[in-house]
């Protein structure tokens, strides 16, 4: 076995076979969850769901309650994004792909303050401020909260905050001895700055037709 493949995969060897399944079956449907956000497409969500459902258990296990927290979190916004993301008039979508308004930010701001004091308190609770992941995954939690509003919303900036999270979760994770999602991380980094791309585009065709 190489050094790097033991080097990756070494805290796998106390995992049973069915936790590396559920893991790798809930990393394809994360993967699958956000190219059809990058192709602002509904089935983002159904994808995302099951994902969000069996990394709710996975988390548990591993003791990070942030993140269990925010997909737990993630799969009630999905039902909320699902149907605010179909809602039409005629043929023409009411809910387009669109800008973050300064209402809408200062709610973002909030919304981040708040899992801040709220995460805060669950692992006070459970007496979980044991090392300094926790810090890490509070902070975390709080960025994907608002990443996930605004995703679920449509707008654009919902990006950043993806992007943000999720560089900080590759270490995170490996840390934890979820190297597999620690990749998917990886991989959702560079998902996520092209998906920015894709709907800036969107947004400047729609300028442009507007104008013309």
């Amino acid at each position: 076995m190489s050094p790097v493949f033991e080097f990756l995969f070494e805290p796998y060897k106390a995992y049973s076979w069915a936790t590396i399944g559920i893991e790798i079956t809930a990393v394809l449907f994360g993967f699958a969850s956000v190219w059809y956000s990058k192709q602002n497409k509904i089935a983002v969500f159904p994808t995302g769901m099951l994902s969000t459902a069996l990394f709710v258990y996975l988390l548990w296990k591993a003791g990070l309650l942030g993140d269990m927290l925010i997909n737990a979190y993630y799969f009630i916004m999905s039902i909320f994004g699902w149907y605010y993301w179909t809602q039409k008039k005629g043929n023409q979508r009411i809910n387009p792909i669109s800008i973050t308004s300064i209402k809408e930010w200062i709610q973002a701001l909030l919304l981040f303050m708040g899992t801040l004091i709220f995460v805060g308190f669950i692992y006070s609770y459970w007496e979980r401020w044991t090392t300094w992941t926790a810090y890490v995954d509070t902070f975390t939690t709080a960025l994907f909260f608002v990443g996930m509003w605004l995703m679920a919303k449509r707008k654009i900036e919902n990006w950043i905050f993806w992007i943000i999270g999720d560089c900080i979760s590759i270490p995170l994770y490996y840390y934890k001895g979820l190297t597999l999602t620690s990749l998917q991380f990886v991989i959702f980094t560079f998902l996520a700055f092209w998906g920015y791309q894709s709907w800036k585009q969107y947004l400047n065709k729609q300028s442009k037709t507007s104008i013309a």
